[in-house]
């Protein structure tokens, strides 16, 4: 029992500190106000920040920062496109503050899926409170990783407010106390199947972000109004390319979710597929996903389209993770609440 109450002190205090991040990257978002259309040019585009945290141009829309990728050179480069150098400081401040805050929020939250794993003696993903938590720490993982490799700060905002409420509705509509697993569970597809799912929905969660960010950064584009914090970010054009790689690699590991649950529950249930209402959301969400990329590859709906289906896929995956087990009775009603 210790084991538990320090899993949910630990809980709640990531969500105090996930929504401190949050406050600080809208900190960075306003700091951003006076910066013009000019800095979002299509040759001289901002990438929102290097792995250190820096403004600092796209690599690959503006050839003269390359040789330059200091902060002080981008700071500089950022003043010449309207962002002043005390509004740089403010952003940078802001932003790396927010980036902290996300980090010590994540280690928080892998802790306390950690003591919660210790206090129920196995994988902490046995109802709808273990599954949320540990639907944010790889949430915010893939987050983090992008932040270091590829400079996605950009995308704090939504990923903080993201993991504030997903572990705010967590740890006071979704708690449920320390309980032995369901016989239908014990079973190495539980592992299998869950970690599958977590990282798939975390690539999904991440690309659904982003295509939100889309559709607000064309939409600016198109009526010639971009300014504040959009002008930082990359073009609708590069973002609608990172959100197509987010789910081009999530939807195989999707797909292998629903055919390693399939196997489960022949095991479980002595039949691979059998209408459960989990089972056919699942299904209802790879078929969103796949209209998306079958869309994007054939079709050519790029852009817009492709930004509106990706989000459809998103609400999808919440009501499959969340609403079919508050919502519908079934063999996979395991919420507990």
């Amino acid at each position: 029992m210790r084991y538990e109450y320090l899993s949910n002190v630990v809980f709640v205090t990531s969500v105090v500190v996930y929504a401190l991040a949050m406050f600080a990257h809208a900190a960075e978002w306003a700091s951003a106000r006076s910066v013009g259309a000019a800095a979002a040019e299509p040759e001289r585009e901002l990438a929102a920040v290097g792995a250190r945290g820096d403004v600092v141009y796209d690599q690959v829309d503006a050839p003269s920062a390359r040789n330059d990728g200091s902060a002080a050179g981008s700071r500089s480069a950022a003043a010449d496109d309207g962002l002043t150098g005390a509004n740089s400081q403010r952003v940078e401040m802001f932003g790396r503050m927010g980036v902290a805050l996300t980090i010590i929020g994540f280690l928080l939250s892998t802790g306390g899926v950690l003591l919660r794993g210790l206090a129920a003696g196995r994988a902490p993903w046995g109802n709808m409170f273990e599954f949320t938590t540990t639907a944010m720490v790889f949430i915010v993982a893939v987050y983090l990783l992008m932040v270091w490799r590829a400079g996605l700060r950009w995308l704090g905002l939504p990923v903080t407010l993201l993991a504030a409420v997903g572990n705010g509705l967590a740890v006071t509509v979704f708690y449920v106390a320390v309980a032995p697993l369901v016989p239908a569970l014990h079973s190495v597809w539980f592992l299998i199947h869950i970690v599958a799912a977590a990282i798939s929905g975390a690539a999904f969660n991440v690309g659904g972000l982003m295509s939100i960010l889309y559709l607000l950064k064309k939409r600016a584009e198109d009526r010639g109004t971009v300014k504040g914090y959009l002008a930082l970010l990359p073009t609708s054009r590069r973002i609608d390319l990172i959100t197509y790689r987010f789910h081009a690699f999530a939807f195989p590991l999707w797909t292998f979710t629903v055919a390693a649950g399939s196997v489960w529950a022949e095991y479980a249930w002595g039949r691979y597929w059998g209408w459960d209402p989990k089972e056919t959301w699942a299904l209802v969400t790879w078929v969103v996903y796949a209209c998306y990329l079958h869309a994007r590859s054939t079709a050519g709906w790029r852009g817009k389209k492709a930004a509106v289906i990706a989000i459809i896929g998103l609400a999808s995956f919440w009501f499959n993770f969340v609403g079919i087990n508050l919502l519908v009775s079934g063999l996979h009603s395991y919420a507990g609440v």
